[in-house]
């Protein structure tokens, strides 16, 4: 009797991918930190989008400051970013993920996607898989193997880099159990500090909860949300819908602090300016607003508020502005920043995997 083909969930991430796409196009920077952040100017205010393994090895991580990650090092060839060269190379890798024999594609960011397969041998279709990637792109990736997509995505860190990792309901809590909370997906340092109040600091701990002893702290919803994520548990089928963007938003960093209020004023009218160009493309109407304020030297508030459904530029400015009006005077603002929560349309997914991206 053969081997039954069953279903499994793939996760695939590029290795330091904008990082490797510049090395693709300048082959001399091979084995060199490489450092891509802003217009590659570290004297500019910016901060690091990536960072070669090299330079990572250094201390440099994504969204440090770009002038500190040049002080760490100061031999790192720093570039500016390039959207457009990243976007290419990703319709690239997706265009090749979707042409996997029984793929069902579902794509998280740039460079990261799960996806949906049954077959006997899941490691071999990942190798297969990372093959036809670097053959096609000349880009690595790492693959992560789970029977839930939480286990599939988390199983990716132990794979990297260009390695292939599985993590079921038979090894999670083997593997995982005794890390932090931190380290799973969708638990962030905050996060963890608040299950650490209530005596949860481990993986273990976490999966061992009563959900509903995490509703007073996390609400009826992420509660149990939380101790689901401690398992290892959830959805376990990839939806290849094609996702829909609950928001868009743009933000600036200043090269000199603003402090005038009708510089103020004139910053967030640019941002809802250039929002407001994302959200027309959509055709649907905003049902929100939050601005993301920066004071010097790094302390960072935002402040949201719901809207009647509207399309209307005059009123999204005009509201745009009242949120402006809670900044405080007088002190020094490094960057602002401007979301538009639009409407979702009737067909849209419902419990989409979260990507990058937002506030």
């Amino acid at each position: 009797m053969g081997i039954t083909a069953i279903p499994w969930v793939l996760h695939v991430d590029l290795d330091q991918f904008v990082a490797a796409v510049e090395v693709l196009r300048r082959p001399e920077l091979a084995g060199k930190p490489v450092i891509v952040g802003g217009r590659g100017d570290p004297t500019e205010r910016a901060v690091v989008s990536t960072a070669s393994y090299e330079a990572r090895a250094f201390g440099v991580g994504s969204g440090m400051p770009l002038r500190i990650a040049a002080r760490k090092v100061p031999d790192a060839v720093i570039l500016p970013v390039d959207q457009e060269a990243y976007l290419a190379a990703s319709e690239t890798v997706m265009a090749t993920l979707r042409a996997q024999p029984g793929a069902t594609v579902q794509v998280l960011g740039w460079d990261e996607a799960f996806v949906g397969v049954e077959t006997e041998d899941p490691e071999a279709y990942a190798r297969r898989l990372q093959a036809a990637v670097l053959e096609r792109t000349r880009l690595h990736c790492s693959v992560g193997i789970g029977d839930t997509l939480v286990r599939a995505k988390v199983a990716t860190g132990f794979g990297k880099p260009a390695g292939v990792f599985r993590l079921t309901a038979g090894n999670w809590l083997d593997v995982m159990g005794g890390r932090p909370t931190k380290d799973l997906w969708g638990v962030g340092t905050r996060v963890a500090a608040r299950l650490a109040k209530h005596g949860i600091g481990t993986v273990a701990e976490l999966a061992a909860s009563d959900p509903q002893d995490l509703v007073p702290e996390f609400g009826p919803k992420m509660g149990p949300w939380y101790a689901q994520l401690g398992r290892g548990d959830g959805a376990s089928v990839v939806d290849d819908t094609p996702w829909v963007a609950r928001g868009h938003s743009r933000e600036t960093t200043f090269q000199q602090d603003l402090i005038d209020p009708n510089q103020v004023a004139d910053a967030v009218r640019e941002l809802a300016e250039r929002v407001l160009e994302d959200v027309v493309a959509e055709g649907r109407p905003v049902i929100g607003l939050t601005l993301k304020v920066r004071y010097a030297p790094f302390s960072t508030t935002t402040q949201g508020k719901k809207i009647p459904e509207t399309f209307d530029r005059d009123e999204i400015l005009a509201r745009a502005l009242d949120l402006a009006a809670g900044i405080e005077a007088g002190r020094p603002i490094r960057l602002l920043g401007l979301r538009a929560e639009m409407a979702m349309p009737d067909d849209a997914r419902k419990g989409h995997t979260p990507t990058r991206g937002g506030w």
